[in-house]
């Protein structure tokens, strides 16, 4: 193709000597209050203002009817009652709650919301919002020389993206992921902007191609969609951490996963056989690595066909799934959209009676080329076909499958456009809409349905859903790998911000392909990226058929021994990691963390890349290059201790770490403490023995909630929970800990808690629960 030449950059190509022309919604004509929603009457459009809570404003703009404003395919919240204070002060119109203060010029209509100290948290400027002549809408919001704008799902290049201009339409890209590699299979129009310590969020829900432009203009930013009303929520922060809360409470958070799934998970493109998983399961169980999860990609099918397996090649495949189980693997199958245009295929054969697959305004089905050929494809914005499909999975589940990876769900089409047809009509629950509108919901929709159907069929049991594509609110179906990487250290690299910004922007559970999905590995590579792995949200190691395969023993005994090393790190850190995903479901927190995160006021971690922390106290500054055994280090204020010597840096300052191949750099903060577990084997991986290590500080407290329940089930949301809220106090004299709360009827396996002090000075004292302790404090869980 010509794009894919040097003609891409012809001089002549793609000018335009024609100006944008932007038309502003105009003079503020009237105004009214009804059910709570302030309207405003302008020139050439209609706005709508709607508090949600004191903390977040929803600002909608129709330029041709009364905004929509239920017309949402993610927001679950509804408006709170809020105290709202209006004020007309000549050309000022304001209004007022205990978090933020709106300030509405009329002449043209402008809008700039302050927070409750007055400082200005967005202003429209001269700009305000827009549209033009071919439904294209668009708001500009001042730029401050202080901004760095963080978020936007899954993009790649550097963890801040000011100067950067992005994308949102779900794309299949296969194509090396670079640093202008843009839309990938995400699509989440929400970012956070942090400016001199504070921080606000903007959440764009037009599920239209969006456009956001931090890039083009030095004063301001803009938001912009090809089509549909403007719809916009505003989040006043002022913490990175309340912004996020703010977000996911409107789009939702992450269900609490079943501990397996936050185990190590392998994966190929393929293992086509079920001898082959066989075997590879057998080497895992004789090499005591961790695992929890196979996967199993296209090749098992019949045909490439949903809802089947190849009876040749997986010829019982209930016995080898009860047979995994039993060495404490689950097998997780890949479900693509696409149904087989075949009328002796029975998924087909129900499509087509039932009415389930997407269709032209005139009632002929679309049918578009992907793995199987010719196939159609689930009208997923229907109830009825969810439920439909959700159904469809008992299938699965009845062979003893409790998760399921959805891919190709963007959706992706083996054509030119890499998609659906655009004029095809989706049902939409009765409101019908064109593809060009709701092709970046598919994936989100396939994945409710799925989630669904499979919450409903495992009988109390915890599903996982894995998805490539999804849409702001797709962390309460599914986890979101980052697709079709490479097995390049730069995409090692770039993985660490890329699952940074997803969990910034609601996707608390994320990961990249471990080792690079397509082209060669090699053994430093994997070694270095299996470290990384083990503390991303989700550890999946994968490659693509015709590559070298990767599992942890293809590259010889010295590279094996390391990675084992890390994966059953991953299994002694699962109680502080099993902690953090619950804080995760309750507030929206990610795992993984951007130190602006804990340290908005630092500007050092800004656009600090390659370190990453979990949780609030923990920093991972992992090797990212290949023969490189040092590295810089920036560690915030306070003092920290390496994990793996003891050894004390100095926070606020840059220290050059020496880390050989099997080291992996990780601080843990003084003042505070992390819970572990120990691995035993494959079969039992149920932890028996819990340790907290405390690390004294000097006139610190540090609070923190261990939690833990069976892992399995949803019994945790009638109670059969345990959950301690622990208070570490330390003082030059004294260190002491306290059990401030506990709360849940769940009987773990532990009946104690080990504690181990790290670094402890000799002059201080240990108190747990108010007695002094001995030289093996314990914390002890039976009254």
């Amino acid at each position: 193709m010509l794009e894919d030449t040097s003609f891409a950059i012809h001089p002549g190509k793609g000018t335009n000597s024609e100006a944008v022309i932007y038309r502003s919604v105009g003079n503020l004509k009237s105004y009214s209050i009804k059910d709570n929603v302030y309207q405003f009457h302008c020139e050439n459009g209609e706005v709508a203002i709607q508090f949600y809570t004191e903390s977040i404003v929803r600002i909608v703009m129709n330029q041709h009817v009364m905004p929509n404003l239920k017309d949402s395919q993610t927001v679950i919240s509804t408006p709170i009652d809020v105290v709202v204070t209006e004020e007309l002060m000549g050309e000022l119109f304001e209004l007022k709650t205990n978090q933020l203060s709106l300030h509405i010029e009329k002449a043209p209509f402008r809008l700039t919301v302050k927070d409750r100290q007055g400082r200005t948290i967005v202003s429209e400027g001269k700009r305000g919002i827009t549209y033009q002549e071919n439904g294209r809408v668009t708001v500009f919001k001042e730029m401050d020389e202080a901004d760095h704008f963080y978020g936007f799902g899954e993009k790649t290049g550097h963890l801040d993206k000011r100067g950067e201009k992005y994308e949102m339409w779900n794309s299949d890209v296969f194509a090396p992921h670079n640093p202008e590699t843009d839309p990938l299979y995400e699509s989440i129009p929400y970012f956070m902007t942090l400016r001199n310590g504070k921080a606000h969020g903007i959440f764009f829900d037009n599920t239209f191609r969006t456009v956001f432009d931090m890039k083009s203009d030095e004063d301001y930013y803009s938001f912009s969609a090809e089509g549909g009303q403007v719809d916009y929520y505003l989040m006043a922060g002022p913490s990175p951490k309340e912004v996020l809360e703010q977000y996911t409470h409107l789009t939702g958070r992450i269900p609490l996963p079943p501990k397996w799934a936050i185990g190590y998970h392998q994966s190929r493109y393929s293992y086509e056989t079920e001898a082959e998983v066989r075997e590879l399961a057998k080497n895992f169980i004789e090499r005591d690595i961790p695992i929890d999860v196979i996967h199993l990609d296209i090749h098992y099918m019949n045909g490439y066909r949903v809802f089947t397996f190849d009876k040749e090649s997986f010829p019982n495949p209930e016995k080898l799934i009860a047979d995994l189980r039993d060495m404490g693997i689950r097998i997780v199958p890949i479900v693509d959209p696409g149904v087989k245009k075949d009328p002796e295929y029975p998924i087909y054969q129900e499509g087509i009676r039932e009415d389930q697959f997407c269709k032209y305004i005139e009632g002929n089905i679309y049918f578009g080329e992907v793995w199987p050929g010719d196939s159609a494809f689930p009208d997923f914005t229907d109830e009825k076909v969810r439920k439909w499909w959700g159904d469809k999975h008992a299938y699965y589940t009845d062979l003893g499958v409790e998760g399921i990876w959805n891919d190709m769900n963007e959706p992706a089409v083996f054509n030119e456009t890499k998609t659906m047809d655009l004029e095809v009509m989706h049902y939409n629950d009765g409101e019908p809409r064109t593809h060009r509108e709701l092709h970046n919901v598919y994936g989100l929709l396939m994945g409710k349905a799925t989630y669904e159907g499979l919450r409903e069929q495992l009988n109390g049991k915890r599903p996982f859903l894995l998805t490539r594509a999804g849409y702001a609110g797709v962390q309460r179906y599914a986890s979101v790998w980052t697709g079709d990487n490479r097995s390049f250290w730069e995409h090692l690299q770039m993985s660490i911000p890329m699952v940074m910004n997803l969990g910034l922007s609601g996707v608390a559970f994320t990961g990249p392909d471990v080792g690079g999905f397509a082209h060669d590995t090699n053994a430093e590579l994997l070694t270095r990226w299996m470290q990384v792995g083990a503390f991303t949200p989700f550890f999946r190691n994968h490659s693509a058929i015709g590559t070298v395969y990767q599992e942890p023993w293809q590259f010889g005994g010295k590279y094996e021994k390391i990675m084992k090393k890390y994966i059953q790190m991953r299994y002694e850190w699962m109680p502080q990691l099993y902690s953090l995903f619950y804080q995760a479901s309750k507030s929206g927190l990610p795992v993984m963390r951007p130190l602006l995160m804990e340290y908005p006021k630092d500007e050092k971690t800004y656009n600090l890349n390659d370190q990453f922390m979990i949780g609030d106290n923990v920093v991972i500054a992992p090797i990212l290059a290949p023969s490189v055994t040092d590295r810089a280090v920036y560690l915030p204020e306070g003092e920290w201790v390496e994990f793996s010597t003891g050894e004390v840096y100095e926070g606020s300052k840059t220290h050059l770490v020496h880390a050989e191949l099997k080291d992996l750099p990780i601080f843990i903060r003084k003042g505070t403490a992390i819970m572990q577990g120990s691995w035993s084997s494959n079969k039992d991986k149920e932890t028996k023995n819990v340790t907290m290590n405390v690390y004294p500080g000097l006139d610190n407290t540090y609070r923190f909630t261990f939690y833990d329940d069976d892992g399995e089930t949803f019994d945790y949301e009638n109670g059969n929970y345990h959950e301690l809220e622990i208070e570490v106090v330390s003082t030059s004299e004294q260190l002491k800990i306290d059990i401030i709360n506990i709360e849940g009827n769940y009987i773990p396996p532990y009946e104690k808690i080990d504690v181990h002090i790290i670094g402890r000075n000799n002059e201080q004292e240990v108190f747990i629960n108010g007695v002094k302790c001995s030289d093996n404090p314990i914390i002890s869980l039976v009254e």
